[in-house]
C-alpha cells in the first residue's frame, strides 16, 4: 500500500477534467488565432475558460492572463514591477524560491530586499510594518498561503500600506487558490499568481491576474497573445482543465473543506499520540485544511524522508522547487524554531481522494518509521 499525502506538490487531475480536457484536444485542436470556423471555436473555448476562471476568482477576464504556472506568473509580476527606478522589494523569510529567486536576480541591478518579520505562529508582524522606510520601498509581494505550513496571512495591514505609498502588492496565491476562497477584486492587490496543478488541475498551467489599469512590460516576445504579455499559442485544453477545477473546488468547497480538516486532524492526532515528542509547526494559527507540518525532535528530515517513502508514505520537507537544498526551511527559521524542530519536520498534505482508511494506515506506516528512528 503505498499513501500519497504530497498534495501541495501536485495533486492529481480529477476525472471531470481529464474529460473536459479530452475532449478539446479532440474538438478545440485548432490555433485560437485563426481566423477560419475551427480558429474561431478554439478561441470560443479559451475566452470561455477564461471567464469562468475570472468568475470563480471575483476578477474581470481581461484581468486574467493565462501561463504556465504559478512560477512564470511570479517572474512576470515581479520582473514587471522592476520597470522602474530601483529601491527596496518587502518579503518575509519564507517566500516560495519563485519569488525569492527572482528578487535575487535583481539585485545587480540596484535593488535590495527588505525582510518583514513574522511571529512564533507564522504570522506576519503587522505591527511593524509602519516602521518600515516606505520612502524607498518599490514593491512587496508576499504568499497568502505557506506551501510549508499551510498558516493563511491576513494581509489587509500590507495591502493598506502599500496602497497609500503606491507601492505595487503582488500575491502569491498558488497554494491558497482551489484550497480555501480568494476575491482578486477584495485582496487589493496589485497581482495574483495561481496555478493549476494545486487544486487538481493540469500541470503547465497557471495564471497571473492583473490588476486593470496596471502596466507591466513584457518579458518575451513574438506574439500578440495575453495582452502582449505571454507571445505564443494558447493551451486551450489547459486553460479549460483550469476552469473546470476551479468550478469544481468552488462548487463543492465546503463539503471539500470539512473533509480535509477531519482528514488532516485524523493525521495529527494519530501522530501526536503514537509518534511523540512532536510539534505541529503553526498548528495554533489559521491553516490551509489540508497541510500538516510536523516535527520529530531527535531525527533529521531528509533521513525520514527516505525511509517513509520506502515505507509507503509520500510526503515531503516542504516546496518541492527547493528540493535537494540542505538549508533550513526559512519559513520555519523565521518562526524561531529552534534547530532540532526545524531540522526534523516533514510536511504532510492530504487531498480529496485520500480516504480515513488511508490515513489510518498511514499514521501505522509513519509512526513505525519514526520508533524504529527513535529507537536504532
Amino acid at each position: 500500500m503505498y499513501v500519497y499525502l504530497d498534495n501541495n506538490a501536485t495533486t492529481r487531475p480529477l476525472p471531470e477534467v481529464i474529460d473536459a480536457m479530452s475532449e478539446h484536444f479532440r474538438d478545440s485542436y485548432a490555433n485560437p488565432g485563426s481566423r477560419h470556423m475551427p480558429g474561431r471555436k478554439a478561441r470560443q473555448a479559451l475566452e470561455e475558460a477564461r471567464e469562468r476562471i475570472a468568475q470563480v476568482l471575483d476578477a474581470d477576464p481581461k484581468e486574467v492572463i493565462l501561463t504556465s504556472g504559478g512560477t512564470e506568473s511570479t517572474n512576470m509580476a515581479l520582473l514587471g514591477f522592476a520597470d522602474q527606478e530601483p529601491g527596496t522589494i518587502l518579503l518575509t523569510a519564507g517566500e516560495h524560491p519563485a519569488t525569492l529567486e527572482t528578487c535575487h536576480q535583481l539585485l545587480p541591478r540596484g535593488w535590495s530586499i527588505q525582510m518583514m518579520e513574522v511571529d512564533e505562529h507564522g504570522l506576519l508582524r503587522s505591527d511593524l510594518l509602519p516602521d518600515l522606510d516606505w520612502s524607498s520601498v518599490r514593491m512587496a509581494s508576499i504568499i497568502l498561503a505557506h506551501n510549508e505550513t499551510g498558516v493563511i496571512q491576513d494581509i489587509a495591514p500590507l495591502v493598506e500600506l502599500c496602497s497609500r505609498h503606491e507601492v505595487p502588492f503582488h500575491l502569491d496565491a498558488v497554494q491558497a487558490v482551489g484550497k480555501i476562497p480568494v476575491s482578486f477584486r477584495d485582496s487589493g492587490v496589485t497581482t495574483l499568481a495561481l496555478g493549476a496543478h494545486k487544486f487538481h488541475g493540469p500541470r503547465g498551467i497557471g495564471a497571473l491576474l492583473v490588476k486593470e489599469g496596471t502596466r507591466l512590460p513584457p518579458m518575451q516576445f513574438g506574439g500578440h497573445q495575453e495582452g502582449g504579455l505571454r507571445p505564443g499559442t494558447e493551451a486551450v485544453a489547459l486553460a479549460v482543465g483550469m476552469a473546470k477545477a476551479l468550478e469544481l473546488f468552488h462548487k463543492h468547497f465546503g463539503q471539500r473543506t470539512a473533509r480535509l480538516s477531519e482528514l488532516r486532524d485524523r493525521l495529527q492526532a494519530g501522530l501526536v499520540e503514537r509518534c511523540g515528542p512532536t510539534v505541529v509547526n503553526g498548528g495554533e494559527s489559521d491553516r490551509l485544511p489540508n497541510t500538516l507540518n510536523i516535527a520529530f525532535p531527535g531525527l533529521y528530515g531528509e533521513a525520514m524522508l527516505v525511509a517513509l517513502d520506502l515505507e509507503g508514505i509520500a510526503c515531503s520537507l516542504g516546496s518541492t522547487c527547493a528540493s535537494g537544498s540542505a538549508d533550513p526551511a526559512p519559513a520555519l527559521v523565521a518562526m524561531g524554531c529552534p534547530e532540532e524542530v526545524y531540522t526534523a519536520a516533514v510536511r504532510f498534505s492530504v487531498g480529496v481522494e485520500n480516504t480515513e482508511s488511508e490515513i489510518d494506515a498511514a499514521i501505522g506506516m509513519i509512526s513505525t518509521v519514526i520508533n524504529r528512528m527513535r529507537d536504532a
